[in-house]
């Protein structure tokens, strides 16, 4: 009589983590008509539960593979669904925040019609051009604004001479540029007059430092041919 042994082996390095489901989702995205079961997974931080350092979905549902999406860490993760290519199918945002004082969120745009995995990029940043000028202004040059945006800045003197920025005759000590954040956030919005919907990005505009906020230039962008088309460009400060 001969006794066989069988062993499973789990990685260390694995078991290690704590594997945790965030969210879970009942919804359409590969264009069968029925809900599909959308499943977040995390691997929270040892240091901080909050913070996950790993990050991934999983869509099961009849007739297809199981679909894994590989999405960036971070603070409270969540899905969005929305058809924002305009293919007759929802497609799949992800978002996750960074965490510290910027703002700043990861996010991923995917679609799995058909039950085929593709990553749709999100639009760049518009290019934007800023300087301090003298008399404690600045000026900003936006694509799809056709002004230049003229900037008094006159209330924070007394931070930016105290700053070196400015002299106390209100000359620039050196040629200075604002502080323009990378795209921040994108929100999913309906595009007006049409059924359809397309993706808003928001920016951060800051003056001497990050925290001395100025404005936040706001782009709504529509998905057409494969590219995205700036639709509507927005200056916004603060009330």
């Amino acid at each position: 009589m001969s006794l066989l042994l069988t062993f499973s082996y789990i990685s260390p390095v694995f078991a290690a983590k704590k594997l945790k489901t965030i969210l879970e989702y009942r919804h359409d995205v590969t264009g069968d008509g029925i809900p599909e079961k959308i499943t977040v997974y995390g691997i929270p931080l040892k240091d901080n539960k909050d913070y996950y350092q790993e990050v991934w979905a999983e869509v099961e549902g009849k007739g297809i593979r199981k679909i894994k999406i590989n999405c960036e860490g971070g603070f409270e993760p969540k899905l969005e669904f929305a058809d924002l290519n305009h293919d007759g199918v929802d497609d799949i945002l992800y978002s996750s925040a960074k965490g510290g004082s910027g703002g700043l969120y990861n996010f991923t745009l995917h679609t799995v019609k058909g039950g085929t995995l593709s990553e749709i990029p999100l639009p760049e940043p518009l290019p934007i051009e800023s300087s301090f000028q003298n008399n404690f202004k600045a000026v900003m040059t936006i694509p799809g604004i056709q002004n230049p945006i003229q900037l008094d800045l006159s209330d924070r003197k007394a931070d930016y001479i105290r700053l070196g920025l400015y002299q106390n005759n209100g000359m620039l000590n050196e040629p200075a540029e604002l502080i323009i954040d990378p795209i921040a956030f994108f929100k999913i919005v309906k595009i007006k007059g049409k059924e359809e919907y397309g993706i808003k990005s928001y920016r951060q505009v800051s003056g001497a430092y990050h925290a001395d906020g100025i404005g936040t230039v706001e782009v709504l962008f529509y998905y057409k041919n494969g590219q995205w088309i700036t639709v509507d460009v927005q200056w916004k400060t603060p009330r």
